[in-house]
Formats: structure tokens, C-alpha cells, sequence
């Protein structure tokens, strides 16, 4: 029995004894007329006492349909306020709070249940802080991964991507998250023929070649599959799956290089084992008839042979240069006396092309290796002396700046076309092959050049114009002394 039909029941029995006390005081009137019929004062009182029992009867009727509505109204009210803030709750309302500050008998309920409220304030703005940190880590995570990275959930929907795969997908993020990736694909085909290899694999894992960023690039794809190791009995295992692609461009590119550079050395090898060759049967067939060929014949061997050298001592100093590993030995270096030395060893061949070299070096030392810099210096004052015109000039200047060591080498020459600049320094690449060939040329000065401007974490700097010949300036943070 709830509290509504008590306190229903309590009113109507005091209704019910207010009716037994009114119909025993009109009996009571009743007797008393019946006993006393001609006394004057009997009909009087008798009207009095009736009025008085109808109205304290009608004053007590009245006070029991009052309370018959207001009490339990006033009990279920904040029953039904109670109720109203649970449902509340339940539905994720954190906010609702209830004020029964006036019901003494429902204010310590009140007060818990806003205290219940607070913390679950508190517990969900805490949790949902902690979710968007991790989210925002993730997706942090994903955006720093410099492959292009996808990832779907079981229904194929994108649920993430990063900048590198929306950039090699051209689309936009707002475009594409939460939306079926199958359905983007119908507009994209490399998403088509990601989806399509993630749907039926094929046995064919040949590397994708994308065009982007105006560059050819190559990708590994790798389809790894989310499962949840923890899932229990009845939930699915698998969340969906990743695609990955590797970007292989550089290994590509270092694979075509090493082929060019086997197929480049073998054929700069060949020309002069040919010449010598030739020579050498020449000289075993008897056709030297003479001390004067003969010795030209040797004169010709030695020189094919002095290029192979060199080759080799140049492919050595590369490889020397790109294993960081190797051992140097840094000494003090005066850059003067460095230069002085390289100018004098390059006077011979300067002359005989009468080229005129200008000469303004400060007097410092560095601390580097003393071989590194003297190839270095050789090839860049060896070039523009190669490669100058006949009565050139060329100014070499060294001086320092701060803590950099910096060497300009200007020349008069003939100037690299604009569409070389960028090539100059890469192995064997020639401006004019036929002319560096007759000069002697191995094809690999500037690439030991740029090599040591690497090793020591320095910069080269290239400006040429057609006619005006070129200036080269490098810069290494090397420690310099005065």
C-alpha cells in the first residue's frame, strides 16, 4: 500500500468519525427534546446546538477534502521531482540539480543527489578530457608519420588519414572522414586500386608509382589488420583495417643510381684498358719500329693509366667521404699556405692555357682534414683552369667570417647553362662531355666537392652566366683560428 492510498484512508476515517460525533450529539438533542418537550428555553437551544454541529461538520468536511488533495500532493511532488532528476541523469544530464531546501523529510536526499551529480559532473568532464588529449595525441601520431597512412573501420568507413595521404589522394580531410571509403573510390583511382588490392590481394606486390608534388615517388602498400586481442566472447575481434604505404622513392632511386654509376665507371674504365690494350699489342706485334714510338706508345700507356688512377683515387675519396665512419685525421690547416700550394701545382697548366690567376687570402687556420681540404681546393681551381677559356682569368679569395671558412673561386670562362647548375655536382655528369673527356676529366671533381661541403655540414653555392663564366662559393663552419 503506497503512501497516497494511507494518507486517503487515514482522512476518510477521520471524515467518518467526525460524522459518528454529529450524528451522536443530534441523538443526544433528539433525547434531550424528547424528555423536556415544553420547556422554553428546549427549542432555542436545540436550533443553536444544530447550527454549531453543521458548521463544525462542515468545517471538518471541508479540512479533510483539503487535506485529501493537498497531502499527498505534497508527498508526491518531490517524489515525482526526485524521479524527474534521476531520468535526467540516466540520460547523460549532469546538470540538473534539485533545490528541496523547504521539505525537511526530502532535503538530505536532495543534497545527496546533487552531490551524486557534481561528481558525475566532474567524472565525465574528466573523461572527456582525457579522451580528446588522446585523441588529439593520435592524431598527432598519425600526422607526423611521413608515409601516407588510412585507416577503415569494419563498415570501410575512413575513420583517419594524414596530410602525406591526402596529399597523394588530392582530397580534402572534411571530405573524406567518416565517409565510405568504397564510395570514394568511384571518383579516385588510386583509392580505387588501394580498396580493390584490400578487398581480393592479389600475389603481385609490385611497388606503386605515384605522381605527386610534381615528382614521381614509389610506394610499398602494406594492408595491416586491426584486432582486438582483448575482445570477449561475442564481440567482434576485428575493428577494421590500416593501409600503409612506404614511400621506396629513395631506394628506388638509389638502386637506378647504383646501376647508372656500375654502367657509367665500367664504361670510363673500358676507354682507357682499350687504349692501353691496343697499345700494348702494338708494341708485342713488333710495330713500334722505332725508340721514338716506342716511347710514345709508353708515353700513351702511362697516361691512360694515370687516368685510371685517378679515377679510382676519386671513387675512393667519395666513398671515404659518404662512410662517416671512416677515419680522418684533423689537423691545423693555414688556408694560405693550402692555397698557395694548390696555385702552384696548377701554375704549370695555367700557363700553357694562359690563364691569368688572381690570389686574395686572409691569414687564418682551420681544423679539418688536410687531404679533404686539399681535393677540395684542387678541383674547385682545377675546374676553372680546365674549363676556362685560353688567356682567361680566375680569382680565388679566402677569408672568414665569424667562425666559417669561406672560398670564392670566380672564373672568365664560358658560364653553365641554367639547366645545369642543378646537375653539376651529381657523379659523372659533364656540361660537355666530349670537351671534359679531351681535358682529361674523371666526371667526379664537383661530386668530392659537394661531398666535403656534406661531410663538414657546409654549403656550395653555384652562380654562372653564359659568357660570364661562374663563381663558385663555399662555406664551412669549421672551427678557424687567427
Amino acid at each position: 500500500m503506497n503512501i497516497k492510498t494511507k494518507l486517503i484512508l487515514g482522512i476518510g476515517m477521520l471524515a467518518g468519525m467526525i460524522i459518528l460525533l454529529v450524528t451522536l450529539s443530534v441523538v443526544n438533542l433528539q433525547i434531550l427534546t424528547a424528555t423536556e418537550p415544553d420547556s422554553p428555553a428546549a427549542m432555542p437551544g436545540l436550533e443553536r446546538a444544530l447550527l454549531w454541529i453543521s458548521v463544525t461538520g462542515g468545517i471538518c468536511i471541508l479540512t479533510g477534502l483539503i487535506l485529501l488533495y493537498w497531502l499527498p500532493r505534497s508527498i508526491s511532488k518531490p517524489i515525482k521531482e526526485l524521479k524527474e532528476g534521476i531520468l535526467e541523469i540516466a540520460n547523460h544530464n549532469y546538470e540538473k540539480r534539485l533545490d528541496m531546501s523547504d521539505n525537511e523529510e526530502f532535503r538530505e536526499v536532495a543534497d545527496s543527489f546533487n552531490r551524486m551529480a557534481e561528481r558525475l559532473t566532474e567524472y565525465r568532464a574528466s573523461t572527456l578530457s582525457d579522451i580528446l588529449s588522446a585523441k588529439k595525441f593520435i592524431e598527432a601520431i598519425v600526422n607526423s608519420i611521413n608515409d601516407p597512412i588510412i585507416g577503415l573501420n569494419t563498415e570501410r568507413e575512413v575513420l583517419f588519414i594524414n596530410d602525406e595521404a591526402l596529399s597523394i589522394l588530392n582530397m580534402k580531410r572534411e571530405n573524406v572522414i567518416r565517409k565510405s571509403a568504397e564510395e570514394l573510390s568511384l571518383k579516385n583511382d588510386l583509392l580505387r586500386r588501394l580498396i580493390r588490392e584490400l578487398v581480393t590481394p592479389s600475389d603481385q606486390k609490385e611497388a606503386l608509382k605515384i605522381y605527386a608534388d610534381n615528382k614521381e615517388s614509389y610506394f610499398k602498400v602494406s594492408y595491416v589488420p586491426i584486432i582486438n586481442t582483448e575482445a570477449e566472447k561475442g564481440e567482434p575481434r576485428k575493428l577494421g583495417d590500416v593501409i600503409l604505404l612506404k614511400n621506396i622513392t629513395e631506394f628506388k632511386e638509389l638502386d637506378s643510381a647504383k646501376t647508372t654509376f656500375i654502367s657509367t665507371i665500367s664504361h670510363e674504365l673500358k676507354t682507357p684498358i682499350t687504349s692501353i690494350r691496343g697499345y700494348v699489342e702494338l708494341l708485342e706485334s713488333g710495330m713500334a719500329l722505332n725508340e721514338e714510338t716506342t716511347h710514345d706508345f709508353l708515353k700513351r700507356i702511362k697516361k691512360e693509366a694515370m687516368r685510371m688512377t685517378s679515377l679510382v683515387d676519386d671513387i675512393l675519396m667519395i666513398s671515404r667521404l659518404e662512410s662517416r665512419g671512416a677515419k680522418t685525421e684533423i689537423v691545423t690547416i693555414q688556408v694560405a699556405d693550402l692555397l698557395e700550394e694548390t696555385v702552384s701545382s696548377l701554375a704549370t697548366q695555367a700557363a700553357e692555357r694562359g690563364v691569368v690567376i688572381h690570389k686574395q687570402f686572409e691569414s687564418f687556420a682551420i681544423r679539418a682534414d688536410l687531404r679533404q681540404m686539399n681535393e677540395l681546393c684542387m678541383n674547385l681551381i682545377g675546374n676553372a683552369v680546365k674549363y676556362n677559356n685560353t688567356d682567361g682569368e680566375i680569382w680565388v679569395e679566402a677569408r672568414r667570417e665569424n667562425t666559417d671558412f669561406v672560398l670564392t673561386v670566380r672564373d672568365s670562362g664560358v658560364g653553365i647553362p641554367q639547366e645545369s647548375l642543378n646537375r653539376i655536382f651529381e657523379r659523372f655528369y659533364r656540361v660537355d662531355k666530349g670537351r671534359s673527356r679531351k681535358q682529361g676529366g674523371t666526371g667526379l671533381g664537383l661530386a668530392i666537392v659537394k661531398h666535403v661541403v656534406n661531410y663538414y655540414h657546409g654549403t656550395v653555392r653555384v652562380e654562372s652566366e653564359i659568357g660570364k663564366g661562374s663563381t663558385f662559393t663555399v662555406r664551412l663552419p669549421v672551427a678557424v683560428q687567427p
